[in-house]
This record gives structure tokens, C-alpha cells and sequence, in this order.
């Protein structure tokens, strides 16, 4: 059994929310106090010509909190670039970037790696979607393509990125397609049943919500006593004070221990968005 501490965040290109000052050493001590073994960052820049403290950042992060690291490129500007980046307490064994961009004024991709947990291979993507629904949905069946081509079904796995999903659409396909679980959906926080193990529940449910015809499109989520939550994600933009619910973590083949979102200082000031911390057992 191996229990790992997530974070998915995203970092704003290392500046605050408020007057867009230079953010990144704060930030490298508020995750260090996390003791994370892995984290799931968006905005990263890998390239800052400008200012040399904002260049690199995944790899600073890196060096900083002594873990592996791998960035996807996917804005390119004339003295900057910035992407998605997912630092691993474990060794990365491969990691792969794909543009799933929908148009010239977003540029978006998703982040693909692998890492091995004792004698467990997980897959962990980080994604950032775009600002339009439509987009979103191509950018979800892009990415739906990739795993359905490239994990096994029985993989462990985890998503978690900027979804920019606030009215939770798209909750339901992940369930539907890929037997994925929002973390706050199977949290035992809260919830009047055994919250532990998860995922032989988490998978039970998966089968019972496909064989009912249109279900997933009238529900949020799934909780772990196989009843309909109504109840979103939790809210973690703007930061200072949020109020749209763009920021996610799914997962398969875990059991969810814990799951909350870091709200306060010193989080509020370091990026105009709040992260999403999880605690997932790995049986």
C-alpha cells in the first residue's frame, strides 16, 4: 500500500494574483510544507527571457523540493513560453506533450507521463483546457482518444488540471468513457459510510452508472455509497475569492483518503487561483 500527497495547480506563471509580483519563491516554500509526491502544475513557464528568477520554473520547483520533472511546451511567445509541468517524487520512466490546441489563440496541450510506484505503473496527465465549451469537449474526446489508445484499462491514473469546467459538464464523460472519479466526489470527508477501501466501490459504481442509459448526464457525480451527488467540485477561482469551479483531480484506481482545496494565505496571494490537495491510496 503506498499513500501519495497531489497537488494540482495552477501557478499563474509564478506571479500574484494581485499586482503581478513575482510569486515563485514563495510558492516553492508553500508546497514544500506540502510534502507533495506529485504535483500537477499549469502556467508554468519554461522560458523567461525577461527575468531570470520566472525562467525555468518546473525545473527551480524541481531542484527545490528534490523531484523529477517534465514540462510540455505549449504557448510560445517572443521571450517567453509556458505550459503544463508534472514533478514527480518518483522517477518519470517516458512523458509525451500533445497539442490538442483548437484554435491559433489558445494554445493547449496535455501533458502524458509515467511514473512507477513500487511495482505499479501509474499514468498521470496534467491538462489545461480552453475557454470555450465547445472546445473543451474536443480537447476531453482528444484526450479520451489518447488513453483509450495508450493506458491499459486497468491502470491506475490521474488527471487533474485547469479544466475551466465551471458548470461540471464534463464530469459525466469521464466517468462514462474511462471509469474516472473526481476527487471530491469519493472524499470519505463527510459522507455517513466505510471510506475505506474505495477502489473496489469506485469500480463497482463505474459498471452500474454505464449499464443505466442517460444517468451520467443528469448527475455530477457518483459518491461512494452508489448514490447521485448533486454537490460540484468546490470552487478555487479567483483565489482571493472563488467563486467559479475550474480546477479538478480524477482518478481511477485508488481509494481517495482525503481531498480539499488550500484556501487562505498564503495561497490567496500566489496565484489567482486556489490549489486542490488529495491524499489517494494505492492498494
Amino acid at each position: 500500500m503506498s499513500i501519495l500527497r497531489i497537488v494540482s495547480y495552477n501557478i499563474h506563471k509564478g506571479r500574484s494574483a494581485i499586482g503581478s509580483r513575482e510569486s515563485l519563491s514563495q510558492l516553492r516554500l508553500g508546497l514544500y510544507g506540502l510534502h507533495p509526491d506529485l504535483l500537477f502544475l499549469q502556467e508554468v513557464q519554461g522560458r523567461n527571457e525577461r527575468q531570470n528568477i520566472l525562467h525555468a520554473q518546473h525545473e527551480s520547483l524541481g531542484a527545490a523540493l528534490d523531484m523529477d520533472y517534465c514540462y510540455g511546451c505549449n504557448a510560445i511567445r517572443a521571450q517567453t513560453d509556458h505550459g503544463n509541468a508534472l514533478l514527480s517524487r518518483y522517477d518519470i520512466l517516458s512523458y509525451e506533450n500533445q497539442d490538442i490546441s483548437d484554435h491559433k489563440l489558445e494554445q493547449r496541450g496535455l501533458l502524458h507521463a509515467t511514473i512507477m510506484v513500487d511495482d505499479t505503473q501509474v499514468h498521470c496527465l496534467v491538462v489545461h483546457l480552453g475557454l470555450f465549451a465547445g472546445g473543451r469537449t474536443r480537447q476531453i474526446m482528444a484526450l479520451v482518444e489518447r488513453i483509450k489508445r495508450m493506458v491499459p484499462a486497468d491502470a491506475p491514473m490521474i488527471i487533474a488540471g485547469d479544466f475551466n469546467d465551471w458548470t461540471n459538464r464534463l464530469a459525466p464523460l469521464f466517468v462514462q468513457q474511462l471509469g474516472l472519479y473526481e476527487v471530491f466526489a469519493v472524499s470519505p470527508q463527510g459522507l455517513a459510510t466505510r471510506s475505506m477501501p474505495l477502489h473496489h466501490t469506485v469500480k463497482r459504481l463505474g459498471r452500474t452508472l454505464r449499464s443505466r442509459s442517460g444517468l451520467a448526464d443528469s448527475v455530477h457525480e457518483l459518491g461512494i455509497n452508489g448514490l447521485a451527488r448533486m454537490t460540484p467540485p468546490p470552487r478555487t477561482f479567483p483565489s482571493a475569492f472563488p467563486w467559479l469551479r475550474l480546477d479538478r483531480i480524477y482518478q481511477r484506481g485508488f481509494a481517495v483518503r482525503k481531498a480539499r482545496v488550500l484556501h487562505g494565505l498564503p495561497w490567496r496571494q500566489l496565484s489567482d487561483h486556489s490549489p486542490i490537495f488529495a491524499e489517494l491510496e494505492l492498494p
